[in-house]
């Protein structure tokens, strides 16, 4: 059986119209060859979002979007997206909106929920999201700070024309001398920084001796301390302190009576009894002084001795 051309033709056109439909398919993120799910997303804006945008799972593409369009009805946007049949999803899974990157563009990701058991069937509509994306974020970051430093600028613009309302030709002129003088007081501080050192210079060799005892005393300051440390002082310290303990002790004793001495500072009557002691004696050397032939009688002739007569009592001697 020979095949004519008309058939040869027929057969290559029809192959390149189906050549031309599986790459135009494939071109939108279709493919002839693989069963596919076609699932349901609505949001309120989709920002950006295109048509054949790839579909994700945790990175993973799995999917792509093939139609966006408004529902009359409510106003929303109606986002089909293209599954392959391989991936069990479940009802409660979300779609969320996501930025990749900066230059990426918007992109479609499925976080599943895998605690959920109950799995969506083809057109289910699921619950969607927008996650904030990069730039989101940065931008709100940066508009509380334009927010400040516009009202920082406010300020500073403020702050300049009340200076300038403050500051009148006379203020002006008195700060231009100010500025003046502090910059010849500056340059008084350089000429004193040189001659502090060339005096420095002249006497390097003084400093240098200088540091050299200085260290000379630093090393005999330790040999010092290190005698000082073998010295022992601490037990000459501690046998200091239980001397004093000793007369601590000795001092209570005294204070509290105990031992002749404490009787002796203690006793009022022993006091009493050597007060009247010291007068007795004072009498009887009073009448010795007056009456010395009372008590050393010597006499050659047998003259007769006076009568006995009474010292003065210590009254009488002191009036």
């Amino acid at each position: 059986m020979k095949i004519t051309r008309e058939i040869k033709t027929a057969i290559l056109v029809i192959g390149s119209i189906l050549l031309f439909i599986w790459g135009y398919t494939f071109l939108q993120g279709r493919d002839l060859l693989n069963s596919y799910r076609m699932f349901y997303v609505e949001y309120d804006n989709v920002e950006g979002l295109s048509s054949s945008a790839p579909v994700t799972i945790n990175g993973l593409v799995v999917g792509r979007i093939t139609k966006i369009k408004l529902m009359p009805s409510n106003g929303k946007l109606q986002v089909e997206v293209q599954i392959k049949s391989d991936f069990p999803i479940s009802k409660s899974s979300t779609i969320d909106i996501y930025e990749p990157g900066l230059i990426g563009g918007k992109q479609i990701q499925i976080v599943p929920n895998f605690q959920d058991n109950d799995m969506a069937q083809s057109g289910h509509t699921f619950q969607g999201r927008i996650v904030p994306g990069l730039t989101a974020l940065v931008g709100e970051k940066l508009t509380p700070l334009q927010e400040k430093i516009e009202k920082v600028a406010v300020s500073a613009d403020i702050l300049l024309n009340n200076l300038n309302q403050v500051l009148d030709e006379k203020s002006k002129a008195n700060l231009r001398e100010s500025i003046a003088k502090l910059n010849s007081l500056m340059d008084e501080f350089a000429k004193a920084g040189k001659n502090v050192n060339q005096i420095i210079d002249k006497n390097q060799a003084n400093i240098n001796g200088s540091l050299a005892n200085l260290n000379k005393t630093t090393a005999n300051f330790s040999k010092l301390s290190d005698t000082l440390a073998k010295a022992k002082i601490g037990q000459a310290i501690k046998n200091f302190e239980q001397s004093l303990k000793g007369v601590n002790k000795i001092v209570t004793n005294l204070e509290q009576g105990k031992g002749s001495m404490g009787k002796l500072l203690n006793d009022d009557q022993l006091y009493k009894n050597l007060n009247a002691t010291s007068t007795e004696l004072e009498l009887l050397l009073q009448d010795l002084r007056l009456n010395p032939t009372r008590y050393i009688n010597v006499s050659l002739f047998g003259k007769k001795n006076k009568p006995y007569v009474a010292p003065k009592t210590k009254d009488s001697i002191s009036n």
